[in-house]
């Protein structure tokens, strides 16, 4: 054991004294992926979750996740043996995007409204990326192409209920069991005004917390997206990014994907956003454009698993199953595009002018959405960040008094 320890040591010690000379070596490099990953968090990340964690913060807080848990018990615990909470964890996660589901479980966790059992199972398939990015940027922003939006859609939640599925056997012998009861909103109600009792707070100061505590998660979260940002871009400029995408390429010959794809997925595996605008860019035939960008989506990239585990380092919940889990969601993903693809997309060549309008009507939401959030997304982020200082600054007065 102290063997290994010195040898993490030393490897950890070396890594950083590389990173360190390449920032000193590449300094322009390294501001550009710096400002592009600023620019990321400030424009879109931090004004499309700010709403969903301040609003999961108060319903954890007032007992509208207890309610809701009583009514979906009957299905998420014999679906997912997870709690009847798992599906507002599930719901929500799926609407703001990662990493929401990891922090609504850790929050439950806190209060121990859940096992660490059913945490590690709970987190490991509320991870999703919000139909925003999947259809607005990616499918619209990237393909241009809002056919694909559907099928990259299916796939990814597709994958997510499927690995819902398999991780209900993960530490099976603790999975509870209940005879199946049929909802009931009397029992709701009751369970909502008992936990509001229980954990009486005044509205401002459950306002106050909620905004505090989601904007200081949104400034780790910044962070980790600049510090990847730059990562990837310092693999590149030292040619060990090269070096992935040679190996990875001899990998999908052999498995008969385009090689060309290679540099996609190991973009991908740091961060979502660098593989999709890759896999965009090469000449790959969209199916395989489809299930690379699939994979990518699911696995989430290190940069959310860094997010992801330094939310749940907070409590007991263990960061491998969730590693576990999305290389599962990645697999699952990528068949899914592979089977859905002959279904779920036609080409823009092979369209009609009306499938064109109504695709294009379906989608236009998403895109409308995204360009006004590059234009208002910076104003969001100045005031939710001006009202945490108001909050802080707030809490320290009435603490000193």
């Amino acid at each position: 054991m102290g063997q290994y320890t010195k040898t993490y040591t030393v490897v950890l010690s070396l890594c950083a004294l590389l990173l360190t000379a390449a920032l000193i070596t590449f300094p322009q490099d390294a501001v550009g992926a710096s400002v592009k990953g600023l620019t990321m968090w400030w424009t879109i990340v931090f004004p499309s979750l700010l709403p969903f964690f301040i609003l999961s913060e108060i319903m954890v807080a007032i007992g509208i996740v207890t309610f809701f848990s009583v009514l979906f018990e009957p299905f998420m615990r014999p679906l997912f043996k997870v709690p009847g909470s798992g599906g507002v964890v599930w719901s929500m996660s799926m609407a703001s995007g990662f990493p929401a589901g990891a922090r609504m479980t850790t929050q439950l966790r806190k209060q121990n409204a859940i096992t660490q059992a059913e945490a590690e199972r709970l987190v490991a398939f509320t991870n999703a990326s919000n139909p925003l990015f999947i259809f607005g940027a990616v499918a619209v922003g990237f393909f241009h192409d809002a056919h694909l939006g559907y099928l990259l859609a299916a796939a990814h939640y597709g994958g997510n209920l499927f690995v819902g599925l398999a991780m209900r056997f993960h530490r099976r012998s603790e999975a509870a069991t209940a005879p199946f009861r049929w909802p009931s909103l009397r029992n709701a109600f009751r369970t909502l005004h008992e936990h509001r009792l229980k954990h009486h707070k005044p509205i401002g100061a459950l306002l106050g917390e909620a905004v505090r505590s989601s904007v200081q998660t949104l400034l780790l979260i910044g962070g980790f997206i600049i510090l990847f940002s730059v990562l990837n871009q310092l693999l590149s400029s030292l040619s060990i990014a090269a070096l992935f995408q040679d190996v990875v390429a001899i990998i999908f010959s052999i498995l008969h994907l385009p090689a060309e794809l290679s540099g996609s997925f190991v973009g991908g595996f740091f961060e979502i956003t660098l593989g999709a605008q890759l896999a965009s860019e090469t000449t790959a035939p969209i199916v395989f454009q489809a299930v690379i960008v699939s994979f990518v989506l699911a696995f989430s990239g290190l940069s959310v698993h860094a997010q992801v585990a330094s939310i749940i380092a907070e409590t007991d919940i263990r960061y491998a199953p969730f590693f576990r889990a999305r290389c599962l969601h990645g697999l699952f993903s990528a068949v899914l595009a592979l089977l859905l693809f002959p279904y779920l997309y036609t080409a823009p060549s092979m369209q009609t002018s009306g499938e064109v309008g109504e695709t294009s009507q379906a989608v236009t939401f998403f895109g409308e959405l995204l360009n006004g959030m590059h234009t208002f997304g910076p104003v969001i982020t100045l005031g939710g960040l001006a009202l945490y200082c108001v909050c802080y600054a707030s809490d320290k007065v009435f603490t000193s008094k």
